[in-house]
Parts: C-alpha cells; structure tokens; sequence
C-alpha cells in the first residue's frame, strides 16, 4: 500500500534535541558577522528564518518566473511557491535523518532569492551584461541580498544572518568568486570552494530536496501548460512505475478527466525520491558516522539519492530540458524577457536617475544596475519596459 511508512533509521537521534551528532547546532552556531543579543524565545536559525520571511526579497519572489512566465497562467509555480515546497522536502527529511529543520527551513527560504525576472533567461541575460563587470551568478545574488541588500536594520546592511544559513545559500560559486569573498571574510562561507571541503548536512539537503521539487513540480507545469503530457514523461521508468501503480489501484483513474492521475503519480513519485534519499543517506551516515558537523566537512557528501534513483532522475532532468525547457513556446517567451532585461540594463546604465534613489547614487553603476535589475519582479520589468520604450514587450506573442 501507498501510505505504508519505512520504519525511521536509528540514527543516534537525541530525544531531547531531536538532533544527529552530525546536525548543525544553533546553540553551537559560528555566529553572525554582526553580534546580536540572543532572545528568549528563538535560537539563531529560527530568527534567521523569521528575517527572510519578513524581508522585501523574500516577498517580490511571489511574481518571479519558476519555469512560465508570471503573466501566462495563475497556477504555475512561482519563485515563493518554489521555495515553500523545497522547505516543504527539506524539512521532511531532516526531520527522519536528525538534522536541524530549522536551518533546512531557513537555507531553503533564501536560496532564491537572487534570481532574476523571468527566471534563468533574465539571469543569462544579465550575465551577459555584466560580463566585462565581473559577471551575474543568482546563487552569488542570493548571498548578497542577505549581507548586502536588503536595508531593514540601522546597525548594518543586510539580514545579518547566522554563518549556516549563509553557507547554505551560496551552494554554488566559481573560484574567482569564492577568492573574493574570502578576501573579503577570511575562513568564511566562501572557503570550502577553495580547499576542496563540503558544506553542512543541512546545506546538501536543501540543494537536494531543489532538485527534487523542481523535476516533479515541473512536469506538474508543464502537463498544465499543454506543453508535455503525463504519457510522455511517463515513457521514463521513474515516472511510469508511478503512474501504473496510481492506475492498478485505482482503475478508474483512467478514464479521469481532470488531473488526478498526474497528482497521484507526482505525489507516489514524491515519496520514492524521498523515501530513497533517506535510506541512501542514513547508510552513508552510519557507515561514515561523523562524531560533529565539523567533522562532516571533510568527508565526501553524504546526503543524496542512491545511485539508480540518481540516474533516473538525471534521465528525468534530461528529457524536462528537451521537451520542457526548450520547448518553441518557452523559447520564444525567454527569449522576449531576455531582450526586456538587456534593455532595461542599458538604459539604467545610460541614465541612472531612472532608477531609485539608493542605486542611482552608487559609484560602481554597473553592479547598482544589475543589483536593480536582478531585485525586480517580472510584472515591474515590464512596466519599466514600457515606461522607457513605450512598448509593449510581449504583444507579439499576444499575451
């Protein structure tokens, strides 16, 4: 049956804590760049938490391209609703394995925050922008949304959030960029690309429940958008084995004229992903059984899928990429926002004053513009589109 539970691993979980000897601590956290009095009733990842929630970052993510642009459809996932369902996995399964959810919780929250409008077509479009101007990475973004941008404390810019949830955020950077950032925060988030260390249990988790959530919930958008169908992606074993079992146990699935079989087989698809990435990490974590979460570092990573599950879903993530991601009718719509956001770049950097007050002031105008660019929602770069050009950017793919 369906709804039978794996028993939980005995993992050397504290009854008191609910914590691994592995699991990030906050009480043993590496602290923040900026020293703040504890409060009395949240630790340092649950206030780290509470201050992205709150942050403006955090909001503008609600009209922000996950996969379809925000205007073509109320229903399709949106950068929030990303992030909620990755919190969603994430803590789910740091809650079996004895890791910290609230620092899952948190990491996941923020980890997009940096992204552009109109998703990775505005991030490649601004990458290109900035190429002579030490470049545009979403990832490096999130980072300084959190240290940098966001404006809500009269002590400091930024969140100021605790050095797990940074680390967690910046799961991706080159080595020119990590250089920097060390220069900048010696020993700091940025380290472990340099010498070759990993990051937290939690920081692997949340990169993984991502991709976890962006491979099912993208075959939810994309049958909504009549771009794929269910019997297409259904021709790979991950998703077909789902779908025959939703269909033996309930026949009548078949002959549905809604949506039903597509939510039972993501849903069973759901559970296996993670039923699995429990089971393979909780083998690597008794086999290598760190004594602390710094001891976690030096070890290969430790949490992910087995190997069959992963190479279903690298197959899965393939066939997304060809029949989804690059579909004509995604291309043509990328392909407009890609030419909303060079356009946008280059009038702000023409006439700074077009921008607010707190960016058009700032001596490095190239960096000002991709920070005000990369902030805004794909529904204010539009009517900043068409406030500068008088055009309408996508009348003709008549949406």
């Amino acid at each position: 049956m369906v709804n039978q539970q794996p028993a939980a691993p005995d993992l050397g979980i504290n009854p008191l804590t609910r914590l691994a000897p592995w699991a990030c601590d906050a009480a043993a956290s590496r602290g923040r760049q900026y020293p703040v009095a504890p409060t009395r009733d949240r630790n340092d990842f649950q206030r780290d938490r509470d201050r992205i929630v709150h942050s403006t970052a955090f909001r503008r993510l609600v009209y922000k391209t996950q996969v379809f642009l925000n205007h073509e459809g109320d229903l399709f996932r949106t950068r929030l609703t990303h992030s909620l369902e990755v919190a969603q996995l994430g803590r789910a399964i740091a809650r079996t394995l004895g890791l910290n959810e609230d620092l899952v919780e948190a990491i996941a929250l923020a980890h997009d925050l940096g992204h552009t409008p109109f998703g990775h077509a505005g991030q490649d479009a601004l990458h290109a922008c900035m190429a002579e101007h030490g470049g545009f990475e979403h990832n490096l973004q999130s980072l300084r949304v959190v240290d940098v941008l966001e404006a809500r404390y009269a002590a400091f810019d930024g969140l100021n959030l605790s050095f797990e949830t940074r680390e967690g955020i910046l799961k991706h950077c080159s080595r020119r960029d990590a250089q920097a950032l060390e220069a900048a925060e010696p020993q700091g988030v940025a380290r472990r690309f340099l010498d070759g260390t990993q990051p937290s249990l939690e920081a692997q988790l949340t990169d993984l429940a991502d991709a976890i959530a962006y491979n099912a919930h993208d075959i939810d958008d994309g049958v909504r958008s009549g771009l794929i169908t269910l019997d297409q992606v259904a021709e790979l074993p991950l998703v077909r084995q789902h779908r025959d079992a939703a269909l033996a146990e309930f026949p009548a699935l078949a002959h549905d004229r809604g949506r039903r079989l597509l939510y039972e087989t993501i849903r069973r698809m759901l559970s296996a992903q993670v039923h699995d990435v429990i089971d393979a990490s909780a083998a690597r974590l008794r086999h290598a059984a760190p004594a602390s979460p710094d001891a976690v570092r030096a070890l290969p990573r430790l949490i992910g899928f087995s190997d069959a599950m992963r190479a279903q879903g690298t197959a899965l993530k393939r066939l997304l990429f060809q029949a989804l991601y690059r579909h004509p009718q995604v291309n043509r719509s990328t392909e407009v926002a890609r030419r909303v956001v060079q356009t946008l770049f280059a009038a702000y950097v023409d006439a700074p004053q077009e921008m607010g007050a707190d960016f058009s002031a700032r001596a490095d105008r190239h960096r000002a513009v991709a920070d005000y660019v990369a902030g805004m929602t794909d529904r204010f770069a539009l009517r900043e589109h068409r406030r500068l050009t008088g055009q309408d950017a996508f009348a003709e793919l008549g949406v």
